[in-house]
């Protein structure tokens, strides 16, 4: 018997709400033994609620964030909500914004987008790494398709990119 765990939060139109999405989804990370992944989910998770903000949620709305404990703990899946319509492209890591599904599929094992009544839900998923147990080889990085890491500095590489542009104090 393969039984998962729920964690869901809703959140309203705000921009204070990526932060709390951003907190939910790293606690839930450590309490069920993700830790060596925290900082990638949090990343995607961050990516992925600014993303539902920004595009998906209309005034007076909201977007969902859920967590899921998959296949006897070895499995970590992220979803988020929204009632937006459309479907989400990874654009060129050359352009001065939009790299949100670009870093997510660098970063998560797998992703991928879904329909709902209303919009849609934009998933990712993080395979179990033992505490000190190192990172991944390979990674589904494409939606439903298999695309092996020929460069495992790669996602570390646009990781950091990432971190060092939020530091990066906007002189507008």
């Amino acid at each position: 018997m393969h039984l998962s765990l729920l964690r869901e939060r809703f959140y309203r139109r705000d921009r204070r709400s990526v932060a709390a999405a951003r907190e939910f989804a790293g606690t839930a990370a450590t309490d069920w033994g993700f830790g060596a992944r925290q900082d990638d989910v949090v990343l995607c998770v961050s990516e992925l609620a600014t993303n539902a903000l920004v595009h998906g949620v209309p005034p007076g709305r909201g977007y969902q964030v859920r967590l899921l404990l998959r296949a006897e703990g070895r499995v970590l899946r992220v979803e988020v909500h929204d009632s937006g319509g459309g479907e989400p492209e990874v654009r060129e890591p050359e352009g001065e914004s939009g790299r949100g599904l670009l870093l997510v599929s660098e970063i998560a094992d797998r992703w991928g987008v879904g329909g709902r009544d209303p919009g849609k839900v934009v998933w990712c998923e993080f395979g179990h790494v033992p505490p000190g147990g190192g990172h991944r080889v390979e990674q589904d990085r494409t939606p439903g398709g298999l695309d092996h890491l020929q460069d495992q500095q790669l996602g570390l590489a646009l990781r950091l990119l990432s971190l060092a542009h939020l530091l990066v104090a906007d002189p507008g």
